[in-house]
């Protein structure tokens, strides 16, 4: 019996491996298209209305999800971490990107956007108590000197950043948070779950906010808008968390977290082919530099990364 059970727990391993590398694909996919969707958006909506209405159109189908598989509430240890969650993913990086892509365009933002594999990294080992290597913090100094960089070379700096920018990492870093938070999280609750109990917990500040702009200039926009806005709410703000945290959770933070270095490169093809943004070949060299440091960073975050086992019941969530 013994023999039997070593035998099969590193195919278990590696299948939960594979199958969080193939989750996390999927969450990266998904995400690729949030920053050209709500640059659509907000140039026909109000940057609130689009921040936390997509929120709450997506808390309204995850109590349905929560509803229809009669999923158990969460402890008060796991309530206080959710906060963390929904400050990070549900109200942070919805905020600010809107905010900054008013006046900046989806393809500048997936430039400066370019670290957040780094700060998911960074908080992972923060969370984690791990005392990372010295090329980890200069890698990790080298991706952000390299986003500056571009930003000065671009006219966007000048004697300070913009503060479209300073917008852009803000949602960096409360998006990191976020996903390291919610990917550890995922190995209690699932990857569904896990989102779903953060809309949730958001609803009493997302619905005043909501209101209180709908009531103050009635949302109007076009049909490219309005589907701009839904596919922020039905996919980038509740089906991609399903694979991403799902994927976090099986295959590793650390390891599932490189599948983020393609994001940008997508991102930017999105932002040409469907809002026809010039990507500059500045862009193209800034992205190649972060994405170079971005992979270092990982390569020194895996190292030390211990095997997490993955509870049956998580595995099904």
């Amino acid at each position: 019996m013994r023999e039997k059970s070593s035998a099969t727990e590193p195919r278990t391993i590696a299948g939960d491996r594979a199958a969080g590398l193939l989750l996390g694909a999927l969450g990266v996919l998904a995400f690729s298209m949030s920053l050209p969707a709500t640059r659509v958006a907000v140039q026909q909506l109000d940057p609130w209305f689009v921040a936390f209405g997509r929120c709450v159109g997506a808390a309204v189908l995850a109590w349905g999800y929560l509803w229809i598989t009669a999923a158990p509430w969460p402890s008060p240890r796991q309530w206080r971490r959710l906060s963390l969650v929904a400050l990070g993913v549900v109200v942070g990086f919805p905020l600010f990107t809107s905010l900054a892509l008013t006046s900046q365009t989806a393809s500048h933002g997936a430039i400066v956007i370019t670290v957040l594999p780094a700060m998911t990294a960074v908080f992972a080992v923060l969370r984690a108590g791990e005392r990372p290597p010295p090329l980890f913090w200069i890698a990790s100094t080298g991706g952000l000197l390299a986003v500056l960089a571009f930003l000065v070379a671009n006219g966007a700096v000048v004697g300070a950043p913009a503060v479209a920018d300073l917008f852009l990492l803000a949602a960096v870093v409360l998006a990191g948070l976020g996903y390291a938070e919610g990917g550890a999280l995922a190995r209690e609750l699932g990857g569904a779950r896990t989102i779903c109990w953060a809309l949730v917990l958001s609803l009493p500040v997302t619905v005043p906010i909501v209101a209180a702009v709908a009531l103050a200039a009635p949302p109007h926009a076009g049909a490219g808008g309005w589907s701009a806005f839904g596919y922020l709410t039905v996919v980038s703000m509740f089906l991609g968390f399903f694979a991403w945290y799902a994927g976090l959770a099986r295959g590793g933070i650390a390891q599932v977290g490189q599948l983020q270095l393609a994001q940008p490169v997508l991102t930017l093809a999105w932002s040409a082919l469907l809002l026809g943004e010039r990507v500059t070949p500045a862009s193209i060299v800034a992205a190649l530099v972060v994405l170079a440091c971005v992979a270092l960073i990982q390569r020194t975050r895996t190292t030390r990364q211990a095997i997490v086992v993955v509870p049956a019941a998580a595995r099904r969530r």
